[in-house]
C-alpha cells in the first residue's frame, strides 16, 4: 500500500505569521532527553496508549502554522523545544517549538540533485536524547543526530518502513512490509536478529517487559521474546490490522480491518472481549488510546467510539461527517484527533460531547502530537499544513 509522492522534491517553507525566522547552528541548539511532558513517539511510549503527559491550556490558539506540500501523514514528535516533522517529500525536519521555524532538516537520500526521487517519510520519528529514528518508504531505518541533523547510520529493509521503532535498552525495534521484524543496535544499526512474519507489517511495535507485539496482514498477533529473538506466543485475529496496538498491564488493544475493538490477553493467549460499531462495521485503521477505564477508537464508519475497557461494552459514540484515520491522543479530561471532514475535534472523554473544533482545510489523517503544552498535528494533500496550537501567553 504505497502512495508516491505527488511532487519528487518541494521545499517546505517555514510561514509563520509575522516572523521570518532563521535557522539555528549546532552550537545554539540544546537538546535534552525526554521527559513525561514530550511526545517523542508514535504513541507516547513503548505502550502505545495514546495519552498525553502535557496539559494543554483550557483554551487552544493557534500559534503558528507552516505550509508542507507535499502533506503530512505521519504524527509528528515533540521534545523540549523542538518539534520533528516526518514529510512526504523525503524531509525529517526539525522545528522550533515556539515558532515552527526551521532548524534542521535531514534528506532520505544523499543528493544535491533537487529533481532525484527521495522517499518520503510515512512512519512517525522516534526521538531519544542523541538521535531521531525513522523509517522511509523505500524500507530504509535513519538515524539522524538530533543536534547536526547529520546521518548517523541507516539499516535497509525489502520493502516500506510504516511504523515507529519500540526501544528497549540498547536495542531499536521495528518492523517492514518485507514481513520482517528487526531488532537493532541502537548506537549502531547492526542487526540483533529477525523474525520473519507471515505478511507485511503494518503498524508500531508495542512492547512491555521483555516482550514485543507485532501484527499485521498475516492475520496473527505475534509476542516476541526481544532478549531471545524469537516467539513466545502466536494468537489468531481472524482479520489483518493496520492499527498499532494498545497495552494495558497484561491486555492489549486494537482495532481491526474486520471493524471490531480486539481486547487479548497476552500472558493467557486469550481474547477479552470483541466490541462492534453500534452502527455499520468498517475498517479501523487508527490505533486506540486506553486509560485505566475507557478504550477511544475511531474509524471508517465515522464514529469515535468510547469503550468500556473492562468488559467492551459501548459508553458513548461521537460523528463526524467522514472517516477517522487519526489516532486519538487523551489529555486530561478531553481527547483530541482528526477526520477526513478536515476537522480537528476535542470531546469530554467522560460524555463524548464536542468542546473543540477547527476546521483546518484539509482531510487530518495523521494523528496529533501533544506535548511540551502544545497539540501540533498536519494535514494531508499536495498543499497540507503542519499547525501548532496552544496558549500565547508568554511561558
Amino acid at each position: 500500500m504505497r502512495y508516491p509522492s505527488l511532487i519528487s522534491f518541494v521545499l517546505i517553507v517555514a510561514s509563520f505569521v509575522g516572523t521570518a525566522g532563521r535557522g539555528l547552528s549546532a552550537a545554539e541548539i540544546a537538546v535534552t532527553a525526554p521527559t513525561k511532558s514530550s511526545w517523542p513517539s508514535f504513541r507516547n511510549g513503548n505502550l502505545q496508549q495514546g495519552v498525553a503527559g502535557s496539559e494543554l491550556p483550557e483554551k487552544l490558539e493557534l500559534l503558528w502554522k507552516i505550509d508542507v506540500p507535499d502533506g503530512v501523514v505521519a504524527t509528528v514528535a515533540i521534545v523540549g523545544d523542538y518539534v520533528y516533522l516526518p514529510a512526504l517529500n523525503g524531509h525529517l525536519i526539525c522545528l522550533n517549538r515556539k515558532d515552527g521555524t526551521e532548524v534542521w532538516r535531514y534528506r532520505s537520500i544523499e543528493s544535491d540533485d533537487p529533481d532525484e526521487f527521495a522517499p518520503g517519510f510515512r512512519a512517525a520519528p522516534r526521538v531519544t536524547e542523541k538521535k531521531v529514528y525513522v523509517g522511509d518508504e523505500d524500507g530504509k531505518l535513519h538515524a539522524v543526530d538530533r543536534v547536526t541533523g547529520k546521518k548517523v547510520w541507516t539499516f535497509t529493509t525489502d520493502d516500506e518502513i510504516s511504523g515507529c521503532v519500540a526501544l528497549y535498552k540498547d536495542k531499536v525495534i521495528v518492523g517492514s512490509y518485507d514481513s520482517s521484524l528487526y531488532c537493532l543496535d541502537a548506537e549502531t544499526g547492526e542487526k540483533a536478529w529477525s523474525f520473519e512474519t507471515g505478511d507485511r507489517i503494518n503498524g508500531s511495535p508495542g512492547l512491555v517487559e521483555n516482550f514485543t507485539f507485532v501484527a499485521g496482514c498475516d492475520f496473527h498477533l505475534r509476542v516476541i521474546d526481544v532478549e531471545a529473538g524469537n516467539q513466545k506466543s502466536d494468537i489468531s485475529l481472524e482479520t489483518y490490522l493496520i492499527a498499532s496496538p494498545a497495552l494495558w498491564d497484561d491486555f492489549l488493544y486494537v482495532g481491526t480491518q474486520a471493524g471490531e475493538v480486539v481486547a487479548v490477553n497476552w500472558k493467557t493467549e486469550s481474547i477479552l472481549w470483541r466490541y462492534k460499531s453500534p452502527a455499520r462495521q468498517m475498517p479501523i485503521h487508527a490505533s486506540a488510546a486506553v486509560t485505566e477505564n475507557c478504550v477511544y477508537v475511531g474509524g471508517h464508519d465515522k464514529l469515535l467510539h468510547a469503550i468500556d475497557r473492562s468488559n467492551g461494552e459501548g459508553l458513548w459514540t461521537f460523528p463526524t461527517r467522514a472517516g477517522i484515520e487519526s489516532s486519538p491522543v487523551v489529555v486530561g479530561n478531553r481527547i483530541f484527533f482528526g477526520s477526513r471532514d478536515r476537522n480537528l475535534y476535542g470531546v469530554s472523554t467522560a460524555t463524548g460531547k464536542e468542546v473543540f473544533k477547527v476546521n483546518l482545510e484539509k482531510s487530518i489523517i495523521a494523528g496529533p502530537a501533544v506535548g511540551e503544552g502544545c497539540l501540533v498535528v498536519g494535514t494531508e494533500g499536495s498543499q497540507g499544513a503542519l499547525y501548532c496550537f496552544g496558549s500565547k501567553v508568554a511561558e
